[in-house]
Formats: C-alpha cells, structure tokens, sequence
C-alpha cells in the first residue's frame, strides 16, 4: 500500500541572509524528520530506486536503520558501497536517478533519499569519534599495488572501492589539495570544504595513499606508472574550459567558469582581504549557460558583491540542465534569467575591460540529436546588456595532456578516453572513467565509473 503521509523537505537559510555569505543553504533534516521521512520507505520486493542507484547503495536497507533510529548502522550499510555519502547527499540529483524510481513517487513525492543520505553521513560526522571510529586502516591482503590518477569522484571511489578489497592504492593529484571537482569546482554553500575534507579522510583511512603535486603526463607518464604498479585508473577530469569564439572574448573581465571557481573556492577569493586573491567582476555579471556550474557561478558573483546577475541561456526554462532546486534557489536569490538570448560579442570600454554584451534573441526549432528543440537565431534582433564581467560556463573538455604523452592511448575526436563497458582502456592494465570518459558531468556517474573500474581491476588482477 501507498505511504499518503508528506515528503518532509529541509528547511533552508533565508534568501536575505544566505546571500550575503558563503555557508551552506540548505540545513538538514532534524533526527525527528529523518526518522519519520525514512518511515515513508515502503520496502518494494524489487526496489527500483537500487537499481537507479550508479554506486548501488542498498537504499531499503539504510534506510529502515534510520527508521529505528540507528544512524550508525544506516551510514555503515552506505558505505558498503559508497565512501562517500555526505558529498553525494548534498550533490548528486537524486531527482533524477533513485528517487525517481521511487514506486511512492508514482502517486506523490518519492522518499527524499538524497537528504536521508545526507542526514546518515552528517550524523557520523558530527560524532566526536568520528576519526577514531575510521583510524585503524584495512589490511593489506593483496601485493598488487594500484595507481590512480586523479583524486575527484571517479578516483576516489575507484580507490576506497580497491583498498577495502585489500589493495595496495596510491593516488597522484595535481594540485596542492585532494578532491578535483568536489574541491575547486563547486561552492561552499553548497559542498563545504569541511565534508570535502572529512570524506577524504575516509577514504585515506582505508590505507589509500595520497601524493600531491604531481602532474601524471609531466612529472610521470602512464608508461612509468606501469612499471611499478599492476594497474592504473586515469580519472583526471576533465579541467579544459570551453568557449564561444566569438569577438571580445579574450578582453580583461571574460572568465572560464573553471577559472572564476577555482580562484573563489582554492585562492580563496571570497575571503578577500584576508586572502590576497581577488576576482574583479563589478556590480553587473552575465553568466553564459544553464547547467549546475551556470547556477554555482552566478551565485558565487552574487555572493562577491555583484547587484545585478543575468544568466544568458539560449533556450527556455523547460530546457535548462541544471537541478531543479538551484535554479530555484538562483530565482530566489534575485538572478535574473535572459531567455532564448545566445551572446555574439563582446564590447570593451577605454580600459580594455568588458563593458557589455550584444545578443541575438532566439526561437525554438525542431528536436536535435540530444532531443532538445534546436534554438534558432532570430535575424535582426540584436540586443544589448551592460555589464562589468563575463562567466563562459558553457562545459569543459578533458585535459590533453595525458592523452599526449600516451599516443598508445585511444581518444575520441573531441579528447576523451575511449572504453569498454567495464572501463578499461586500449592499453592493458590501464582503465579510466569519470569526465576525462564522458566529458563533463556527474558526480554520482563519475563515481559510478570508478566503482565499475574497482570492479574490473579487481578481475583482472585475480586472473
């Protein structure tokens, strides 16, 4: 029978309040609202939200824990499979995933997995015990050592998955800092550092070893890394900005949305003075774009001072990629969304710095490859917008660098990696997954692909 009671939602920030700083919006669900949403759970005999699940956590299962209110059992169950549930509570879309399998979502609102994730992580990281709860690492059991390049979703999965099979595994980041995308790319209010920071300890108290500032491609290759370690996992992102080409794009106050979150989140922008890294954007900001990071750019510049924030998207409302819930919260925060409208240029002032933005308005077509209404330009219907600086969040495209030192290494003519379905790649004992596969995307499907690639390397070391 159909649970009728009401999804509970969490409770969040005023817009007045939220707006002017960087904490998170969202608040949480109280232990009372947990136990009484999980109860929502009606236990299908084949629960579809598993199988909607791309890291394959036994929802039913966490979930009657937090009914009972064992909430150590219930992130202890999660992490059977995923290590890393805080992040995944706060930023993978649920809506379209688990939650939409919900057989309750059929007649009303499906159980808000997503938040009681959340909820069973944040409570075991708010316990004093938490570190030493996870203090005492697996045993290696395995003398197959593994090599992971890149410590974002895809290669933090792939190593918490290896290391708790009793895997010797060693990851090689870049920056000065562990996390990737989770780490520079998306804001505070939205994933702290601190949950960041504390899943990552998870996973190194696993026994997975971290090495920062090392650039596989330059400081070693694939070939070095494979004559010491049995397998490698490559999920280095997908960290090149893609642009327009259109005129003025290269002016001062033009930012890749990767530039302008990194120098917010790791430089540390936001604390201006106290950290000597400003980003300059003036009072009036276009956003070019309708995805997650579109959203994250323009509330990050309303958040730095900015009076007026456009996002500039060329199709309509219906088509916008990004999650339901921030736009939502970017339509409460005062961001003003500019329709059908596709930028052609930019103009400077005296000073050489962007000082406006001339577009075309647009019209909706027939259905492209994706499915989507193609947008068609409108002749003569320029128009003008004022402003003081420019974000491109229109996606990325994988780093080349690997690909380049590695011309045994299979690559689609846009620069991702080719695999199989298991991930492996055309050079033996090397897999790969996550954005520098896809292009950009999820965080969950960039996990998804590490738990996939675990699951491989796991079988080929076996034999």
């Amino acid at each position: 029978m159909i649970a009728k009671k009401k999804r509970l939602h969490m409770t969040e920030r005023p817009v007045a309040e939220r707006i002017r700083d960087f904490e998170e919006v969202p608040l949480g669900l109280t232990v009372e609202q947990a136990i009484e949403e999980a109860k929502r759970c009606i236990h299908c005999k084949d629960p579809k939200c598993v199988a909607g699940c791309p890291v394959e956590v036994d929802i039913p299962g966490f979930l009657s824990f937090i009914a009972k209110g064992d909430f150590d059992a219930a992130v202890k169950k999660i992490k059977e499979t995923n290590s890393l549930p805080a992040i995944c509570g706060r930023v993978c879309p649920q809506e379209e995933q688990c939650e939409l399998k919900c057989i309750i979502g059929l007649k009303g609102e499906p159980v808000g997995i997503g938040n009681l994730e959340r909820f069973a992580a944040d409570q075991e990281l708010q316990t004093s015990n938490f570190k030493l709860q996870n203090k005492s690492k697996i045993p290696m059991t395995k003398s197959q050592k593994i090599a992971i390049v890149g410590s974002g979703p895809a290669g933090l999965t792939c190593a918490g998955d290896l290391a708790q099979l009793g895997y010797q595994v060693t990851i090689f980041e870049t920056l000065h800092v562990a996390g990737g995308v989770l780490s520079y790319g998306i804001p505070e209010f939205r994933l702290p550092k601190k949950i960041v920071n504390l899943e990552i300890d998870y996973v190194k108290s696993l026994g997975v070893e971290f090495h920062s500032d090392v650039l596989i491609g330059n400081t070693f290759t694939i070939e070095d890394l494979l004559k010491e370690y049995q397998a490698v996992f490559i999920g280095s992102g997908a960290g090149a900005p893609k642009f327009m080409g259109i005129s003025g794009e290269n002016l001062d106050g033009v930012y890749s949305a990767n530039e302008f979150l990194f120098r917010v989140n790791l430089m540390k922008a936001y604390k201006f003075p106290e950290y000597l890294t400003p980003v300059k954007i003036g009072k009036r900001v276009a956003v070019v774009g309708g995805g997650n990071v579109a959203m994250d750019a323009a509330r990050v510049s309303l958040r730095l001072g900015a009076d007026e924030v456009y996002i500039i998207y060329r199709r309509t409302e219906k088509e916008l990629p990004a999650r339901r819930e921030e736009i939502k919260r970017a339509e409460e925060e005062g961001i003003v969304f500019k329709y059908l409208a596709l930028p052609v240029k930019y103009q400077a002032n005296a000073q050489g710095w962007v000082s406006e933005v001339e577009c075309l308005q647009m019209e909706l077509g027939e259905p492209d490859a994706t499915g989507r209404r193609r947008p068609v330009e409108i002749q003569n219907s320029n128009f003008k917008i004022q402003i003081d600086s420019a974000i491109v969040a229109i996606g990325n495209s994988p780093n080349p660098l690997i690909p380049l030192r590695t011309p045994s290494l299979r690559t689609e003519k846009w620069g991702g990696v080719i695999v199989t379905k298991e991930g492996l790649t055309s050079i033996p004992g090397v897999w790969a997954g996550g954005d520098i596969v896809r292009g950009a995307a999820t965080v969950i499907s960039a996990m998804g692909d590490g738990k996939k690639a675990a699951r491989a390397i796991d079988a080929f070391l076996r034999g």
